[in-house]
Protein backbone atom coordinates (compact mmCIF):
# COMPACT_ATOMS: atom_id res chain seq x y z
CA UNK A 1 0.00 0.00 0.00
CA UNK A 2 2.86 2.02 0.71
CA UNK A 3 4.67 1.89 -2.91
CA UNK A 4 0.70 2.11 -4.25
CA UNK A 5 0.56 5.78 -2.77
CA UNK A 6 3.98 6.53 -3.44
CA UNK A 7 5.26 7.70 0.23
CA UNK A 8 8.39 8.23 1.09
CA UNK A 9 8.84 5.40 3.79
CA UNK A 10 11.45 2.86 5.80
CA UNK A 11 10.82 -0.60 6.44
CA UNK A 12 11.92 -1.75 9.50
CA UNK A 13 12.34 -6.13 10.15
CA UNK A 14 11.32 -7.12 13.66
CA UNK A 15 11.92 -10.58 14.75
CA UNK A 16 8.33 -12.78 15.22
CA UNK A 17 9.05 -14.13 19.19
CA UNK A 18 10.85 -11.44 21.53
CA UNK A 19 10.81 -8.33 19.79
CA UNK A 20 7.34 -8.44 19.05
CA UNK A 21 6.52 -8.93 22.41
CA UNK A 22 8.70 -6.72 24.10
CA UNK A 23 7.21 -3.69 26.34
CA UNK A 24 8.89 -1.43 23.63
CA UNK A 25 7.35 -3.21 20.75
CA UNK A 26 3.60 -3.59 22.91
CA UNK A 27 3.79 0.02 22.84
CA UNK A 28 3.44 0.52 19.46
CA UNK A 29 1.36 -2.37 18.73
CA UNK A 30 -0.41 -3.93 21.61
CA UNK A 31 -1.42 -7.08 19.91
CA UNK A 32 2.30 -7.84 19.35
CA UNK A 33 1.83 -8.30 16.21
CA UNK A 34 3.01 -6.85 12.47
CA UNK A 35 2.34 -4.12 10.45
CA UNK A 36 2.10 -0.95 12.07
CA UNK A 37 3.01 2.23 10.72
CA UNK A 38 3.79 5.26 11.79
CA UNK A 39 2.25 8.49 10.17
CA UNK A 40 2.91 12.02 10.90
CA UNK A 41 3.07 10.86 14.96
CA UNK A 42 0.21 8.37 14.50
CA UNK A 43 0.47 4.79 14.72
CA UNK A 44 -1.85 2.74 12.71
CA UNK A 45 -1.97 -0.77 13.08
CA UNK A 46 -4.19 -3.85 11.00
CA UNK A 47 -3.91 -4.21 7.58
CA UNK A 48 -7.15 -2.82 6.69
CA UNK A 49 -6.90 0.13 8.39
CA UNK A 50 -3.54 1.13 7.21
CA UNK A 51 -4.83 0.50 4.03
CA UNK A 52 -8.26 3.11 4.68
CA UNK A 53 -5.58 5.26 6.37
CA UNK A 54 -3.16 5.56 3.60
CA UNK A 55 -5.61 6.01 1.34
CA UNK A 56 -7.62 8.74 2.74
CA UNK A 57 -4.38 10.76 3.62
CA UNK A 58 -3.12 10.20 -0.11
CA UNK A 59 -6.12 11.26 -1.72
CA UNK A 60 -4.27 12.27 -5.27
CA UNK A 61 -3.88 8.39 -5.99
CA UNK A 62 -7.34 7.96 -6.21
CA UNK A 63 -7.28 4.60 -3.94
CA UNK A 64 -9.99 5.34 -2.11
CA UNK A 65 -13.48 6.30 -4.08
CA UNK A 66 -15.38 9.46 -3.60
CA UNK A 67 -17.89 9.56 -0.82
CA UNK A 68 -20.88 9.20 -2.61
CA UNK A 69 -19.66 5.70 -3.81
CA UNK A 70 -17.79 4.14 -1.53
CA UNK A 71 -19.95 1.53 0.29
CA UNK A 72 -18.34 -1.28 -2.13
CA UNK A 73 -15.28 -0.19 -1.18
CA UNK A 74 -16.26 -0.48 2.69
CA UNK A 75 -18.44 -3.51 2.25
CA UNK A 76 -15.26 -5.69 0.88
CA UNK A 77 -12.60 -4.20 2.54
CA UNK A 78 -14.05 -5.13 5.74
CA UNK A 79 -15.45 -8.14 4.29
CA UNK A 80 -11.96 -8.76 4.18
CA UNK A 81 -10.90 -7.86 7.39
CA UNK A 82 -13.89 -10.05 9.20
CA UNK A 83 -15.35 -12.76 7.63
CA UNK A 84 -13.10 -13.36 4.66
CA UNK A 85 -10.05 -13.51 7.46
CA UNK A 86 -12.23 -15.34 10.08
CA UNK A 87 -13.27 -18.02 7.60
CA UNK A 88 -9.45 -18.90 6.30
CA UNK A 89 -7.80 -19.14 9.79
CA UNK A 90 -10.49 -21.19 10.59
CA UNK A 91 -10.69 -23.20 8.15
CA UNK A 92 -6.44 -23.53 7.90
CA UNK A 93 -6.81 -24.77 11.72
CA UNK A 94 -9.44 -27.19 10.64
CA UNK A 95 -12.04 -25.87 13.07
CA UNK A 96 -15.22 -27.07 12.62
CA UNK A 97 -18.62 -26.00 13.77
CA UNK A 98 -22.07 -27.65 14.06
CA UNK A 99 -24.53 -26.11 11.32
CA UNK A 100 -26.67 -24.52 14.32
CA UNK A 101 -23.61 -22.45 15.34
CA UNK A 102 -22.94 -21.47 11.70
CA UNK A 103 -24.97 -18.63 12.30
CA UNK A 104 -22.93 -17.27 15.46
CA UNK A 105 -19.98 -16.44 12.93
CA UNK A 106 -19.74 -14.03 11.46
CA UNK A 107 -19.10 -15.57 7.97
CA UNK A 108 -21.28 -18.64 8.03
CA UNK A 109 -19.31 -21.15 6.35
CA UNK A 110 -15.81 -21.31 4.99
CA UNK A 111 -17.22 -22.17 1.39
CA UNK A 112 -20.15 -20.23 1.60
CA UNK A 113 -17.41 -16.90 2.47
CA UNK A 114 -14.86 -17.93 -0.70
CA UNK A 115 -17.98 -18.60 -3.19
CA UNK A 116 -18.99 -15.11 -2.40
CA UNK A 117 -15.81 -13.65 -2.84
CA UNK A 118 -15.22 -15.75 -6.31
CA UNK A 119 -18.49 -14.47 -7.59
CA UNK A 120 -17.28 -11.34 -7.11
CA UNK A 121 -14.29 -11.65 -8.42
CA UNK A 122 -15.65 -13.29 -11.18
CA UNK A 123 -18.24 -10.35 -12.02
CA UNK A 124 -15.43 -7.47 -12.00
CA UNK A 125 -12.11 -6.72 -12.49
CA UNK A 126 -11.26 -5.50 -9.49
CA UNK A 127 -13.19 -6.29 -6.00
CA UNK A 128 -15.29 -2.73 -6.53
CA UNK A 129 -15.84 -2.73 -9.76
CA UNK A 130 -13.39 -1.78 -13.35
CA UNK A 131 -11.23 0.63 -10.75
CA UNK A 132 -8.34 -0.41 -8.54
CA UNK A 133 -8.12 0.45 -4.71
CA UNK A 134 -6.97 0.21 -1.64
CA UNK A 135 -9.70 -2.49 -0.91
CA UNK A 136 -7.80 -4.87 -3.93
CA UNK A 137 -4.40 -3.95 -1.89
CA UNK A 138 -5.90 -5.78 1.08
CA UNK A 139 -8.13 -8.07 -0.57
CA UNK A 140 -5.72 -8.99 -2.77
CA UNK A 141 -3.49 -9.69 0.25
CA UNK A 142 -5.76 -12.48 1.23
CA UNK A 143 -5.85 -14.28 -2.22
CA UNK A 144 -2.30 -13.89 -2.71
CA UNK A 145 -1.27 -15.59 0.61
CA UNK A 146 -3.87 -17.79 -0.14
CA UNK A 147 -3.06 -19.13 -3.14
CA UNK A 148 0.71 -19.17 -1.86
CA UNK A 149 0.08 -21.25 1.23
CA UNK A 150 -3.03 -23.33 0.10
CA UNK A 151 -5.56 -21.24 2.61
CA UNK A 152 -7.90 -20.74 -0.12
CA UNK A 153 -9.08 -22.82 -3.10
CA UNK A 154 -7.30 -22.52 -6.38
CA UNK A 155 -9.94 -21.02 -8.62
CA UNK A 156 -9.46 -19.41 -11.94
CA UNK A 157 -11.52 -16.07 -10.40
CA UNK A 158 -8.65 -16.04 -7.88
CA UNK A 159 -5.68 -17.16 -10.02
CA UNK A 160 -6.62 -14.27 -12.94
CA UNK A 161 -6.91 -11.17 -9.50
CA UNK A 162 -3.22 -12.59 -8.31
CA UNK A 163 -2.17 -12.32 -11.36
CA UNK A 164 -3.68 -8.14 -12.41
CA UNK A 165 -2.42 -7.53 -8.78
CA UNK A 166 0.79 -9.00 -8.93
CA UNK A 167 1.36 -7.74 -11.96
CA UNK A 168 1.02 -3.98 -10.68
CA UNK A 169 4.27 -1.86 -10.97
CA UNK A 170 3.84 -0.84 -7.20
CA UNK A 171 3.06 -4.87 -6.06
CA UNK A 172 6.52 -5.63 -7.88
CA UNK A 173 8.34 -2.91 -6.27
CA UNK A 174 7.55 -4.03 -2.71
CA UNK A 175 7.98 -7.64 -3.44
CA UNK A 176 11.58 -6.17 -4.47
CA UNK A 177 11.94 -4.33 -1.22
CA UNK A 178 10.97 -7.09 0.80
CA UNK A 179 13.19 -9.73 -0.74
CA UNK A 180 16.00 -7.18 -0.68
CA UNK A 181 15.42 -6.21 3.33
CA UNK A 182 15.62 -10.30 4.20
CA UNK A 183 18.70 -11.42 1.50
CA UNK A 184 16.81 -13.59 -0.90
Amino acid sequence: MLEEVGAEYQQELIEYVEPMKSPEYLNINPMGKVPAISHRGKIVTECAAICAYLADVFPDKQLAPEIDVRADYYRWLFFGAGPLESAITNNSMKLEFKPEQERMLGYGTYAKTIEVLATKLGASTYITGETFSAADVYIGSHVIWGLQFGTIDSRTEFNDYAERLTSRPAYITARKIDADLIGK
